[in-house]
């Protein structure tokens, strides 16, 4: 049996940090039992947890794929007018995170906002006079989750159409076949891995989220979770909410996988050259681009212009010492994590590059669960042991010394980063590994031949050409970490504060103007990588 390299060896310390959250859960859960505090939930608001997730992740699905699907097909198969911009902004919700958008569409359509006041000053309507759809509801946290997550499966679905052989396109229509039957028929079945995969990513950021569902008052296991954890005080109980809510990330994964059976889904034909977009024409195509204008403007255009007014006239004053207090130390998180997470990601993909052994392919596989496990979860697993070890600590230096010294690391930003890092890690990894994968071997052995060593060889060599992927990493991870809310809220240091927990502290007090400028500062920062991503949909036009 070949030894384990030592860049192996730190491989596979990596990945068991990484998974140690998830183990320190399932432990803790096992080893705890079950107390008054899980028989009270079972008996109260467990059923509501376990309904209301699902009704959210049933509605959400079918907004994501209405929006989603249909979008990706006039963008990538017809000619209209704006079709050019469509397809790439169309992707711009995607910088507008779930909880800021339910905060102000609060706002707006709430009984004393102006769209209600318009329409009672217009009609002369009195309270009791009309009804008005509730935002604050399940239903509303579907539409917001919708309006900013439909962006995945429109980015997968349009890739998928774009891909498939033109040759079996062509076929279908000599044989009499129309547009809607092509889609149906042909277009849909084939491209339906890709909507599946685009949907569980959906699902998912659903499952972890917590702002939007905690100002909407839906109870869902992410809120049980911080309930039980500081309300309640019994860390058995938010472990069991968490291992639920773990398993249901996990059963959507292998219902997706299972739902595909034995289905293919590869061309077989060489004939792949793109096929010219349908012209539309009349209202045919007015309608095409009134209904890519639709999700843009409620996920994006609206939502941006209201947080620039709101900003603008009420809140410009939160744009003083506090405010960049916060700024200061959200970008102190996000760049101590993007900058980790590149080279961690960078080490792990090196390392499964030289040994090319399964080993190290399921090491990163493992480290690659981490950003399906929600935030909250994440947070409760490493708060377990990094609390045990503090505590560790915490006697010996007293034994030593004859002082208690506190919580070294949970009191401090490291647990807080380390919970940033295994959920985050697999944007970076997938991103430099995709990179390292299209370098050649031969430029390594070519390299080794010159008598250059694996270290010389990634530093002459690899880190040159993955100059631009390190960097696109590191942003994805940056932008991911200053919006990230569930685990900041749960593990941040005492009086310590970051642009998303202020935005979500001030909005749950009904101070949406003085929210205003914080939520603008996350919005703008989601916009960096939005830009290269449409810069490269541009590039990238097919038809």
């Amino acid at each position: 049996m070949r030894p384990i390299s030592p860049l192996l060896q730190l491989s596979l310390l990596v990945a068991a940090l990484a998974a140690l959250p998830v183990a320190s859960i399932a432990f803790y859960l096992l080893a705890g039992g079950t107390g008054a505090t899980w028989q009270h939930l079972v008996d109260t608001v467990l059923a509501d947890y376990i309904l209301n997730s699902l009704r959210l992740c049933l509605g959400v699905a079918a907004g994501v794929i209405l929006f989603g699907v249909s979008t990706a097909w006039l963008t990538a198969m017809h000619d209209f007018p704006g079709r050019r911009v469509f397809e790439w902004a169309l992707v711009l919700p995607m910088a507008m995170p779930a909880y800021v958008l339910a905060y102000l569409y609060t706002d707006w359509l709430q009984f004393v906002g102006p769209v209600q006041t318009a329409l009672r000053e217009a009609f002369g309507w009195r309270r009791s006079d009309y009804w008005f759809p509730d935002v604050r509801s399940l239903g509303g946290a579907a539409a917001m989750f919708t309006l900013v997550l439909y962006p995945y499966v429109y980015l997968l679905a349009r890739n998928a159409f774009l891909e498939r052989s033109s040759g079996m396109l062509e076929a279908a229509r000599t044989l009499g076949q129309g547009p809607w039957q092509v889609f149906w028929r042909i277009s849909l079945p084939l491209a339906r891995p890709a909507i599946a995969a685009g949907v569980a990513l959906v699902l998912m950021e659903t499952l972890a989220d917590y702002g939007t569902v905690a100002y909407f008052g839906v109870d869902t296991f992410t809120t049980g979770i911080y309930r039980a954890w500081f309300s309640l005080g019994d860390r058995t109980a938010a472990a069991q909410l968490a291992t639920l809510l773990l398993g249901f990330v996990v059963l959507l994964l292998l219902i997706e996988r299972h739902s595909r059976g034995r289905a293919s889904y590869h061309n077989t034909t060489g004939r792949n050259r793109p096929m010219p977009g349908q012209r539309l024409q009349g209202g045919r195509a007015w309608l095409a681009a009134l209904w890519c204008l639709l999700p843009l403007l409620l996920g994006f255009l609206l939502p941006a212009g209201l947080l620039l007014r709101m900003a603008w006239a009420q809140g410009i004053g939160e744009f003083g010492s506090r405010f960049f207090h916060l700024a200061g130390n959200s970008l102190t998180l996000a760049l101590l994590t993007a900058a980790l997470a590149v080279g961690l990601a960078l080490l792990l993909a090196y390392a499964a590059r030289l040994s090319r052994t399964w080993l190290a392919r399921g090491l990163n596989r493992l480290v690659g669960l981490g950003y399906a496990v929600p935030g909250s979860v994440i947070a409760v697993g490493v708060l377990i042991p990094v609390t045990r070890l503090d505590h560790w600590l915490a006697a010996g230096w007293q034994q030593l010394f004859g002082h208690n010294p506190g919580l070294l690391l949970t009191g401090g930003i490291a647990a807080l980063v380390y919970a940033y890092l295994v959920r985050f890690l697999s944007a970076a990894l997938q991103t430099v590994e995709g990179s390292l994968g299209k370098i050649t071997p031969s430029m390594d052995d070519a390299a080794r031949s010159l008598g250059s060593g694996q270290f010389a060889v990634l530093r002459r060599v690899h880190l040159p050409i993955l100059r631009g992927s390190l960097f696109t990493a590191g942003l994805l991870v940056f932008v991911d970490v200053m919006k990230e809310l569930p685990a900041t809220l749960v593990m941040r240091p005492f009086n310590f504060d970051t642009l998303a927990t202020q935005t979500y502290n001030l909005a749950s007090d009904e101070r949406l103007a003085e929210a205003s400028s914080a939520a603008l500062a996350i919005v703008v920062v989601g916009l960096l990588p939005l830009i290269l991503l449409s810069r490269q949909i541009a590039r990238g036009r097919k038809v």
